[in-house]
């Protein structure tokens, strides 16, 4: 078969108005996808240059199938049908390495037809680098995305002047994503000494908004692809998969809504006031339910989300979980909704996702997608029953192994080496003494991994204590949640 190009598939042409710095699996089975869908309504009609963020990445493999790639949707439609679609994606023209081709990515900051700029490059990747406020912007490479953009802005701005601004929209998993690239960039513009009309053209010119992304990407389906190539007809060493739902919020912006109108089309994505209501939902509902089953499915001897929640029981503490201790919480209106979606997220059959892969750094991710729900339904008077006794759990996960059939299993934890040692020492001395409460205390009272000493709140301590014992008498963590969800 031969691969996938415009030699098989017709390709559409369309001026380049959107600059993208990654080219990961997330970007294009999510944003390039909305692009697609924008310029298939009619409604709009521009395609993406990608630029490669880091000296290794993908641009090359793209461009050899002139950007054209597989999208394979597969998930729970709206009808609560499973469902399976695929699109070849046409939207991508262009590709820039600005590691080996830096003057053809400066290049582009002389378009008048490019109106928006778009990143996922990372958590990590909107950060401030001070080697970039040294180097040679028109000759040099800058290491961070933030000094590549500033490179980009200083010379649109040298070349066509202040009218020529930029839609800048990231994708990046940071709180204020677009506020906090718009910091970094004023503060490399002041540290380089860049005059007051190049940095009013940064702050006035150009236009940020903060979004929130939702999407569940799989990526390359690596066990399914000699099978799809054969039921597609040809080679696509780029095809990508993702589940079928997804939502796009972004903070409401006259000139990025103008510029990057995905609102119009018929899609899940909005423009809102304030974007940290739905941040709050996505965090604690979907996160935080990941984070929270975690320790309980894999210790009941389960390997992924979709297999735990097969079991009724498993099922119902997830759920009551939801309902009685995060919704509650939330501020949107939707938020039952949202709440019915993700369980049928995780349901999704074609959707097989790890627990350990979710278990990765679950010490801090407790902290930020449990905790603030626990001490949130502590202050409004409710008893945070299950997250309790997820907390437990994840406790027990912490001591590094599970039993199942019978046989004794290594858990490969991963977390800040300083969390492991201090776990494996809280649990070692808890086999001298077999006190739970002192184990309880000495985990809560670490202020290094919660931010505080959670032994001030007595009811949570007692709570904890309280489910620890019964899975540390239990036969199994599954006896422990039958009895939990007997006596609730």
């Amino acid at each position: 078969m031969e691969t996938l190009s415009k030699k098989i598939v017709e390709k559409k042409s369309a001026p380049i108005k959107i600059m993208q710095f990654g080219e990961g699996n997330f970007l294009r089975a999510f944003v390039d996808w909305l692009v697609q869908k924008m310029n298939d309504s009619g409604k709009y009609t521009g395609h993406v240059v990608v630029v490669q963020p880091l000296p290794q990445g993908r641009v090359a493999n793209l461009a050899a199938q002139d950007g054209l790639y597989t999208l394979i949707l597969q998930g729970i439609n709206e009808e609560k049908q499973p469902v399976r679609v695929h699109q070849v994606i046409d939207v991508l023209d262009d590709f820039v390495n600005p590691y080996t081709d830096y003057q053809k990515y400066l290049k582009y900051a002389e378009s008048k037809d490019l109106e928006v700029v778009i990143s996922n490059t990372t958590e990590a990747g909107i950060a401030y680098e001070e080697k970039d406020t040294k180097i040679d912007l028109a000759k040099e490479t800058p290491t961070s995305y933030p000094g590549k953009l500033l490179a980009l802005l200083k010379h649109r701005y040298d070349v066509l002047g202040k009218e020529y601004g930029l839609a800048i929209i990231p994708c990046e998993l940071i709180d204020d994503n677009g506020d906090k690239l718009k910091e970094v960039l004023n503060r490399l513009a002041k540290e380089r000494g860049m005059g007051a009309g190049f940095i009013d053209y940064i702050n006035n010119s150009c236009h940020y908004t903060s979004t929130l992304v939702d999407r569940i990407v799989p990526g390359f389906p690596r066990d399914e692809f000699d099978s799809l190539c054969k039921e597609f007809g040809y080679v696509d060493n780029n095809m990508v998969k993702g589940e079928f739902f997804h939502l796009y919020v972004l903070r409401e912006e006259p000139y990025v809504e103008a510029k990057f109108p995905v609102d119009k089309v018929g899609l899940h994505a909005i423009y809102v006031p304030d974007v940290h209501p739905y941040k709050q939902r996505k965090v604690r509902i979907l996160n935080g339910s990941h984070t929270s089953l975690v320790p309980v499915a894999y210790l009941c001897g389960y390997d992924e989300v979709r297999q735990s929640l097969l079991d009724k029981r498993i099922f119902r503490f997830l759920e009551e979980e939801q309902k009685q201790e995060i919704v509650p919480t939330l501020t949107t209106k939707d938020a039952e909704q949202f709440r019915e979606d993700v369980m049928d997220r995780f349901l999704n059959p074609y959707v097989h996702h790890k627990l350990m892969s979710i278990a990765l750094n679950s010490l801090p991710k407790f902290k930020e997608r449990d905790l603030p729900t626990i001490l949130d339904d502590y202050r409004e008077g409710r008893d945070p029953k299950h997250l309790c006794f997820a907390f437990a759990s994840l406790i027990k996960f912490y001591e590094g192994y599970r039993v199942v059939d019978g046989k004794r299993e290594a858990i490969a934890l991963q977390d800040n080496p300083a969390y492991l040692t201090f776990m494996a020492d809280a649990w070692k001395k808890y086999h001298e003494d077999e006190d739970v409460l002192a184990l309880v205390k000495t985990v809560l009272g670490n202020k290094d991994i919660w931010g505080e000493d959670l032994t001030l709140h007595t009811k949570l301590v007692e709570e904890v204590r309280k489910n620890l014992a019964l899975i540390l008498s239990s036969k199994s963590e599954m006896d422990a949640l039958e009895e939990f969800l007997k006596n609730e």
